[in-house]
């Protein structure tokens, strides 16, 4: 998927429009992880208006489920998520999804330390952390209506338990949380994650 290129303001000067570029964008590639529930994909919309593309290595498997007429509710993505760095090395996500990037490109949804060591050899790379605290990434899951499989806050707390430390082919969420480059709190408003990803990615 390509980048198209950056938009332009105009700025009156001497009683007529003038086209003035944006700044360039800081980095090529930007990778998000997170918990659940804590804002990846408004960061993510966020960045594609500013004209990054995206890519999502949750979707690699969404689309593996697809081919094998199953459900892709939050147990089967994370199992099969698993199966597949098992069979195919841990950081088979990340590099089936490098095969989409052409640009400027968001890579979400990285859960393994694989996946992040093998974006790393990419030319400008950062990882950015997008958190938020248990309860209110809890209330935005519910809102949100997916197929979650927590039904109580304690449910979501221990599911939650289980991506933190998986093995060297499952979700080391904790790790990666670590491994970021920086962290993006999201528990404001709208306007305060946007005015954060401002000033710290572009």
């Amino acid at each position: 998927m390509g980048v198209g290129r950056p938009q332009t303001k105009k700025q009156k000067r001497t009683g007529r429009d003038v086209s003035i570029p944006d700044p360039p964008l800081r980095h090529r590639l930007i990778g998000l992880t997170g918990t659940n529930g804590s804002g990846k994909g408004e960061v993510a919309s966020y960045l594609m208006k500013k004209g990054y593309a995206y890519v999502s290595l949750s979707d690699e498997i969404r689309e593996n489920l697809r081919r094998r007429g199953k459900e892709s509710t939050r147990d089967q993505l994370i199992a099969a998520g698993n199966a597949l760095r098992r069979r195919c090395g841990a950081d088979v996500l990340a590099r089936r999804a490098l095969e989409k990037v052409e640009g400027r490109t968001v890579i979400d949804s990285i859960r393994n330390a694989r996946e992040i060591a093998f974006l790393r050899r990419q030319d400008d790379f950062i990882l950015v952390a997008v958190d938020a605290p248990a309860g209110l990434r809890y209330a935005r899951v519910q809102r949100r209506g997916r197929a979650e499989s927590a039904s109580t806050l304690e449910e979501f707390r221990a599911k939650e338990k289980e991506e933190m430390t998986g093995g060297r082919s499952g979700q080391q969420l904790r790790l990666c949380l670590h491994m970021a480059d920086l962290t993006i709190v999201n528990d404001g408003t709208l306007k305060d994650l946007h005015r954060q990803i401002e000033e710290r990615l572009l």
